[in-house]
Order: structure tokens, then C-alpha cells, then sequence
């Protein structure tokens, strides 16, 4: 692993993988949305919005429909 960046909160370090990882000063693990925002501040990463949930009501009523015209 090679450090990235240390910082007086944190420590990030780049992965064999290619991946990132963040530690605190003590050695604790950072992750999840906490690991992300820090990641993206340091402008590693780049967030995206979430895609919009497709709505799944028109496929079962178009499946109801076909149900009853048999």
C-alpha cells in the first residue's frame, strides 16, 4: 500500500488493487458514506447520483391486463 495523503484526521492509502482505503490516525477503519464523502473531497472519486427507481406498477397492471383478456 502507498500513502496517498495524511492529513491531522486521517490517513489514505491507495490498495495493490487500485482501490482506497481510509484510516484513522489510530489505525481504525473508515468506511462506507463516511469513506466516499472523504474520498470525493480529496477529489479521488467521483460520486454520482443514485438512478431514479423505475416504477413497477405499469408492468403488473399490463400483466393483470393480459390475465383477464385470456
Amino acid at each position: 500500500m502507498s500513502l496517498v495523503k495524511k492529513t491531522a484526521e486521517y490517513k489514505i492509502v491507495k490498495r495493490k488493487d487500485g482501490r482506497y482505503a481510509v484510516t484513522t490516525l489510530a489505525g481504525n477503519p473508515i468506511n462506507g458514506e463516511e469513506k466516499a464523502k472523504i474520498l470525493a473531497a480529496e477529489e479521488l472519486i467521483k460520486l454520482t447520483a443514485p438512478r431514479p427507481a423505475e416504477e413497477e406498477a405499469p408492468a403488473e397492471e399490463a400483466a393483470e391486463g393480459e390475465a383477464a383478456a385470456e
